[in-house]
């Protein structure tokens, strides 16, 4: 059975997408850590991140680099963070969360609730600045 990211891929879940190429794809985490928080993931549906062949996986990379910069113009913060834990969805992703202090990236603290709103503001937000 695909990934809930692979369905989102295929458009058959929404999101609120920030930057995409023919590779790669990054969307607003629904349940983030601070406003801003990305998840970026390759088009292909590999479960685990270091499963990726090199090309794939220097390609994610680089195209986090991409996002992240965009990120950080968009959203006020001191560094973007990154985070590979990979166990709640079978799918390779990488997680990009603005950052202000350490405990801005902290997994186990309770996630934000935002409204469709601020959603599609933040995700225009972060797409109006990638290149």
């Amino acid at each position: 059975m695909a990934s809930i990211f692979s369905k989102i891929v295929n458009g058959e879940i929404p999101c609120y997408k920030v930057a995409e190429d023919e590779n790669y794809l990054a969307f607003l985490d629904i349940f983030p850590l601070t406003i801003g928080h990305v998840l970026v993931i390759p088009k292909v549906e590999i479960d685990y991140l270091f499963d990726l062949d090199d090309q794939k996986f220097s390609g994610l990379m680089l195209f986090s680099k991409r996002v992240a910069t965009a990120l950080k113009k968009a959203i006020p913060c001191k560094k973007v963070g990154v985070a590979v834990l990979g166990l709640e969805v079978p799918h390779a992703h990488i997680h990009l969360v603005p950052l202000n202090s350490e405990r801005d990236i902290d997994f186990s603290k309770s996630k934000l609730t935002l409204t469709t709103e601020e959603f599609t503001e933040t995700a225009a937000k972060i797409a109006g600045v990638f290149v």
